[in-house]
């Protein structure tokens, strides 16, 4: 498939405000790409297909995750804003035919982050907290922050997933808290 037939299967699972988003998000992760040398086809697909499972109903998204055999933990089970990735990944491998690996971790990954990221996957995590349709407080200062440094966009990214889930008394999953010690501890060296 290409990117307008991406286009077109997600316009049919997304409200109007998850469609533009993930538009915005697919064009953030190009410029990206473009700045610290990822591919930018696989941005441009990851950022457009990132979202693909995001309004989808959460009974729905159970649903299918146990029909695709999705095992989840713990903290997964209790953290529902996770789903939409987890299974993201899994229904665009399965029902849009995406094979490369990169893609796929790159989905799956973008709400936790991860340990070991990929150059794709850190250029999705940053994309979609800078995507030119966000508009929280501190989102100027990390747009600035990402034209100069990814790791340390990856730093204060993942720094606040950490403290606004902290603040929301919602469980942290593991691999958000291994991304955040492993670009620490590298930034550090």
């Amino acid at each position: 498939m290409d990117f307008k037939s991406y286009q077109t299967a997600i316009r049919g699972l997304l409200g109007d405000k998850r469609y533009e988003h993930s538009l915005c998000v697919s064009r953030a992760a190009v410029q990206l790409a473009k700045l610290y040398g990822a591919d930018e086809e696989k941005a441009e697909t990851a950022g457009i297909l990132h979202d693909i499972m995001k309004d989808l109903p959460q009974q729905e998204q159970v649903k299918l995750m146990n029909q695709y055999g999705i095992q989840l933990t713990e903290v997964e089970r209790n953290a529902p804003k996770l789903w939409h990735a987890i299974l993201g990944a899994e229904y665009i491998r399965r029902e849009l035919g995406v094979a490369d690996s990169e893609i796929l971790q790159a989905v799956r990954y973008h709400t936790t982050a991860r340990e070991n990221m990929t150059l794709l996957d850190k250029t999705l995590f940053i994309a979609d907290f800078i995507s030119d349709d966000r508009d929280y407080p501190g989102v100027e200062h990390l747009r600035q922050v990402a034209k100069k440094s990814l790791e340390d966009a990856i730093i204060e990214g993942i720094a606040f997933t950490i403290q606004d889930l902290a603040n929301l008394k919602t469980p942290i999953h593991p691999d958000t808290i291994a991304a955040y010690n492993q670009a620490i501890l590298q930034n550090q060296s």
